[in-house]
Order: C-alpha cells, then structure tokens, then sequence
C-alpha cells in the first residue's frame, strides 16, 4: 500500500511502567486498555517482575539510561498525544522520567504506584519525596488509591466524606486535577475527581468479582487514551471509569489467586 492510501494513524499514548508477567497490570494492562480504546499504545519499560495471581515474586528495575533512551526513541521519532506513568520504584528513575515529562507538551497522568494488590510494595520509600515534588506537579492527572493517598498525604481515607480532604492534599503536591479512588470503601464504587473547584463523583455499583487485577492500571491507561483522543478530563475520566466498570464486571479467574479485569469485554 503506498503511504497517500495508508490509513491516518489513531492517537499517540505512551505507558511508562513495569512489566507484569502475569499480563494483568502494568504494560501489558495499559497496552491492551489502549488498544481496546482505539488509540496506538507505546511503551517504556521500568521494572521487570515476576508475578502472577498470587502476587509478585521479583522486580529488577531498568537503569535510568535505558528509561530515557526508550522514552526519547519514541518522542522524537513517532510522537505522543499523551503519557501516563506507573511504576517508578526509585527516586532516581522518578526524577529521569518527570524531566522528560516537562519537555513532553501533551496531557499526563500520573499513577503514583505504590503497592500491589496483593500489598507487595512496589516503590522504594526514598523516591515518594521525588512522587511529590518532581512528578506529581507534572500531572494534568494524578489517579492515587485510598493507601497511596495515606503514602504520599498521610491523609487516610476512611469513608465516603473523607475523599474531598484527601483530594485537596493531593492538589496540594501540584497535579491539575486528583482522581481520588474510593473502591475499597463499602457501598457504592465511588471516586472522586476534581481540580478544587469543579467536583465529579463518580459512582457505580459494586461488584462482587473478586477477579480485579489491574484496575488501577487500566483506569488510568482508559483516561490518558481519553486526553489523547481530546476529550476534557471529566470526560476522559468518565468514559474510563465506564470502560473499568465493564472490565471488572467481566473480570475472569487465573490462577490460584486475583485473576485480571478482562480489559476485551466489549469484544465478547
């Protein structure tokens, strides 16, 4: 086919994350969310883990030479739309990739990784200072859990009316808009999504797969394909949610643990 009939190319994302060998977060999350959401997933790799439905087993992280050479191989040749981050389990690989962020003009979000879901800890305690001073304020997005707003705030979340406080001090640390997660909360799914002036409650039933590997993964992958495709953040962060919300219901049992959400349900 000759380059005047090739198709136009789908929006840019580029995941900057580790690798889950289990494919049910991480990279392999966040590329299988892009593709399912129509947008061209690219991919800069951290950290290596062996993991599974029972937890992880080994992280080996990537020099920060190879961080950036990934990063750079990628920008200055295909071009992004959109970055969204996940594991970064040193201060040093923090401060590498929020320096190639600020000379990356597109929407971010920032998924401040800190521990598994089986509570395996996934980010050394010397870099969350780096998490709140280098890469939060380069967030157009920040989407913490209730334990990662207890890491990087010491805010801890205990119910519903806690999520307002907890996400003025994450907007404290400089992202645009904080997407506070509530889904361990009882009753409803509810998140919180706001930039201290325009508030978003999020809210879904909850479900009762235990099979949710990867949501947080996901959600923040769903948003960032959201921003690339030009939509506002509310709206990104709406679509992802419903997009995540289909994902867990679909949610499917590997292994002898946490399965995955199933992140192809609308093709099934």
């Amino acid at each position: 086919m000759s380059a005047e009939h090739a198709a136009q190319a789908p929006p840019r994302v580029l995941t900057v994350a580790g690798s889950d060998s289990g494919g049910g977060a991480g990279i392999q999350a966040d590329l299988k969310t892009m593709l399912a959401l129509g947008v061209h997933g690219m991919s800069v790799i951290t950290a290596v883990t062996a993991q599974n439905s029972l937890g992880v087993q080994g992280a080996w992280e990537l020099p920060a030479e190879a961080v950036r050479a990934q990063y750079r191989s990628v920008a200055d040749d295909i071009g992004v739309d959109a970055v969204k981050t996940g594991m970064l389990a040193s201060a040093e690989l923090v401060e590498c990739v929020a320096e190639l962020l600020a000379a990356t003009d597109v929407p971010v979000v920032v998924d401040p990784v800190g521990v598994s879901k089986h509570g395996d800890p996934l980010i050394a305690e010397s870099a969350l200072e780096s998490v709140r001073g280098k890469l939060l304020p380069a967030a157009t997005v920040a989407t913490p859990n209730m334990d990662e707003v207890a890491q990087l705030t010491g805010v801890r979340v205990a119910g519903e009316s806690d999520l307002r406080r907890a996400a003025d001090a994450v907007l404290d640390l400089g992202p645009r808009w904080a997407l506070i997660k509530g889904g361990h909360l009882a009753g409803d799914a509810v998140d919180l999504l706001t930039d201290g002036t325009d508030e978003h409650w999020l809210r879904s039933p909850r479900h009762g797969n235990l099979h949710t590997h990867g949501t947080g993964c996901t959600l923040a992958s769903a948003v960032a394909s959201g921003l690339a495709k030009g939509l506002t953040v509310p709206d990104a962060v709406y679509a992802a949610k419903e997009y995540v919300t289909g994902a867990i219901v679909a949610g499917y049992a590997l292994g002898g643990g946490i399965g995955p959400v199933d992140h192809g349900w609308r093709f099934r």
